[in-house]
């Protein structure tokens, strides 16, 4: 009885698979990664250009956010209707004004009339009047607004500068 006992001499090396291409084999493949490309492309330069076209929107919520921590409330609350008015003639494409000037001569209904008109959501009522008080009233009464009144006129500028829309 002979034993046939396997030895590694008899192992014989296996043959490998022939290589596969991690490219695309069809044409298709290749003009759908070029569509994705391109709509990669057109989505991020959009994005580009309206981060640069809202720098004023940024730059005018960081003044705001310095000005509600500023130590020295009269000059904040003072400040506060200019920064809303170079807020709007910072506006670009504004179609409801024949220019940027038109904008600065607004005042009271029509001011409150461009700012309700620019934002989605219901400003109060008298907000144009209250600006113009923070504007022109002696420092004694400015000083005399209560602290919640306050806040509630810096939020709502802030809602203003951040929920404005600009007419394209």
């Amino acid at each position: 009885m002979s034993l046939n006992v396997p030895s590694i001499a008899q192992l014989k090396e296996l043959t490998l698979p022939a290589p596969v291409s991690y490219s695309p084999q069809t044409w298709g493949w290749w003009f759908l990664l070029a569509i994705l490309f391109l709509a990669a492309a057109i989505i991020g330069t959009r994005r580009l250009i309206q981060w640069r076209r809202d720098r004023y929107r940024r730059e005018a919520l960081a003044r705001l956010e310095q000005l509600r921590t500023h130590s020295d409330e009269l000059h904040a609350l003072r400040e506060l209707p200019g920064l809303l008015k170079r807020v709007a003639l910072s506006m670009q494409g504004q179609k409801s004004l024949t220019s940027s000037a038109a904008a600065a001569a607004l005042g009271n209904s029509e001011w409150q009339t461009f700012l309700q008109a620019h934002v989605d959501q219901q400003l109060p009522d008298e907000f144009a009047q209250q600006l113009a008080t923070l504007a022109y009233a002696p420092d004694a009464t400015l000083l005399a607004l209560s602290a919640p009144r306050r806040d509630a006129l810096f939020d709502t500028c802030k809602l203003w500068v951040e929920r404005h829309h600009v007419a394209a």
